[in-house]
């Protein structure tokens, strides 16, 4: 059954910029297991937290991202840049939505097939 995973991270001091640009190329990775998407969010009160997301369709393909050689590696190399224990949660989406938003004509008239009135330039 398809999932995400939530993993929790939180940077060390003085370490909150490098952290972020390492976690979000190992985030991308996870496509390379099977997930449907990834996401990373650094929170906006807290530098130094961020939540790492993946959708997985099989738990497995989860499990084999996490002890992956890229994920390992990322752990082995940033050991001191985030606190320890790292503990994940598997969560099954419950309700989503979202907004779309509406691409206009280009003509500055919200896309509703106007032309240029005589004495206005475009």
């Amino acid at each position: 059954m398809s999932g995400t995973v939530v993993i929790p991270w939180y940077a060390t001091g003085f370490r909150a910029d490098g952290f972020a640009e390492a976690l979000n190329e190992l985030a991308a990775h996870a496509m390379r297991y099977g997930a449907s998407s990834y996401a990373v969010y650094r929170a906006r009160d807290d530098r130094y937290r961020f939540q790492q997301f993946a959708c997985f369709d099989e738990h497995l393909d989860w499990e084999r991202y996490w002890a992956g050689p890229e994920m390992t590696r990322f752990r082995v190399v940033h050991s001191g840049w985030y606190q320890v224990p790292i503990v994940y949660g598997w969560w099954d989406l419950t309700a989503s939505g979202s907004l779309l938003e509406e691409r206009g004509a280009g003509n500055g008239r919200a896309g509703d097939g106007a032309g240029v009135v005589e004495g206005e330039t475009s």
